[in-house]
């Protein structure tokens, strides 16, 4: 018998009617990189169980790394007393077969040692290397994990998974500082390209050298990915948890309306082999799909767990996450709705073209705090720091820092253009965002 079929016996000795148990076994290594050097080489390998119970409609959960049964059912139970009554509750998800997504577990990953790894990092670091870079920084973390879920419901999954994801900060000090960022994520070790994170670092901090001032102007923005990822994940996503829309907290009323140009179709899409937020089912067990948010300019549908889901007298969409740090899953015994791999559908056009036919406008490779400042409005603020570019008549020149408050509801209805170069990209503490370059129109930018 498994460790979660041993907490599920004990927790219905003890009382419970519902039980879920779950288990994660993981592999991390972490190289952290600073002054063009790595600093330190960090491996943990951690186990945890845990658990949620329902009695007498109080749902308690605990936690644990010691793989004792007894005493995590224990804990749950001790604090259930204080809890409320989940009137709304009716039993965990039920043992439904799932899809199989290829390339999401890499055994030449499980094999690596931190020698290993060591050198995919330092091959990093020389891709950055460049007579105008000063500081190089930045980090490699390589995961792998053994997740398990078990219930009274009759289900029971289990999987073995495999994460690589790096970036690289370089920095020059010419005159004035600048710095760019490249950043790559992949499930299996052959697709990795550890040299492109750094000369895309390179690349980006050295054409920011000698930047002009920039202008407080209303002006067509050109979002390369990373800065796409930033605003999907952080801006734009969250408007389709179903708590929040359910709450009249998202910045869009109702399902059906027209809120993008008809180009704009955005999924969740956890079904893409060799993607970083690929999974054949969530940490609840619940099979994953692709979920439509918007189709031809549309919203089309919300993501829930199971939790916000029979609370609002709905279904579970697939998107229950107990994520692990840095990369993978957890144990954690309270799952909480979010996207697996937001998906922005590419475009026609090749992102030079996009850059060329930009007449006047602002090039930006990376958004840095970015965040809702009235989330019901839309209204949200970040800031460019990395690879800014004025553009005129489709020439780059690199200008300094601005700042972005905007609207999303506006932003979405004044998409000029939607690149062809889609990208996986990890924005920071936050989950794999699939997007292309973007224009849109009519965005003001306030110099720093």
């Amino acid at each position: 018998m498994s460790i979660c079929s041993d907490v599920i016996s004990f927790a219905l000795k003890s009382g419970a009617e519902q039980c879920e148990s779950i288990f994660c076994a993981k592999k991390i290594t972490t190289i952290r990189i600073t002054d063009s050097e790595i600093v330190e080489i960090k491996e943990s390998y951690e186990k945890s169980i845990g658990t949620r119970l329902v009695m007498n409609k109080k749902i308690c959960s605990a936690q644990s790394a010691i793989m004792d049964p007894r005493s995590l059912v224990e804990e749950a139970l001790h604090v259930a007393k204080n809890l409320a009554q989940k009137e709304f509750w009716t039993s965990f998800p039920e043992n439904i077969r799932d899809t199989h997504i290829e390339k999401t577990n890499d055994q030449k990953i499980w094999n690596l040692d931190a020698a290993k790894i060591s050198q995919i990092a330092q091959t990093m670091i020389d891709a950055a290397s460049h007579q105008k870079i000063s500081r190089i920084s930045g980090s490699l973390n390589v995961v792998c994990d053994d997740f398990q879920i078990q219930n009274t419901s009759g289900l029971f999954k289990s999987e073995k998974s495999t994460y690589i994801a790096g970036g690289i900060n370089a920095e020059a000090d010419i005159k004035i500082p600048v710095s760019g960022i490249g950043q790559a994520n992949s499930r299996t070790l052959n697709s990795f390209e550890p040299a492109r994170i750094g000369s895309d670092a390179a690349k980006m901090c050295s054409d920011s050298t000698n930047p002009s001032n920039a202008e407080n102007l209303t002006t067509s923005i050109v979002f390369d990915p990373l800065a796409v990822g930033e605003l999907l994940f952080f801006v734009l996503g969250p408007n389709f948890n179903l708590k929040t829309f359910s709450e009249k907290k998202s910045c869009f009323s109702n399902k059906g309306d027209k809120i993008a140009i008809e180009d704009l179709n955005i999924d969740d899409n956890p079904h893409i082999s060799d993607n970083l937020g690929a999974k054949s089912f969530d940490d609840e067990g619940v099979p994953t799909r692709i979920n439509q948010l918007i189709k031809n300019g549309v919203f089309e549908n919300t993501y829930s767990d199971t939790y916000n889901a029979v609370k609002e007298k709905s279904t579970s969409s697939g998107n229950a996450s107990r994520s692990g740090v840095p990369l993978g899953r957890s144990a954690s015994p309270i799952t909480f709705s979010s996207p697996h791999n937001l998906t922005i559908s590419s475009g026609n056009q090749d992102r030079e073209e996009i850059i060329k036919d930009t007449k006047n406008g602002i090039l930006i490779g990376r958004l840095w705090y970015t965040y809702a400042v009235n989330p019901i409005r839309g209204d949200f603020s970040c800031t460019a720091r990395n690879g800014v570019f004025q553009i005129r008549n489709g020439q780059l020149t690199p200008i300094k820092s601005v700042r972005i408050i905007h609207n999303l509801p506006n932003l979405l209805q004044n998409i000029s253009a939607i690149g062809n170069n889609s990208t996986t990209v990890l924005p920071w503490a936050g989950s794999p965002v699939t997007c292309p370059t973007i224009r849109c129109e009519g965005i003001s930018v306030v110099p720093i």
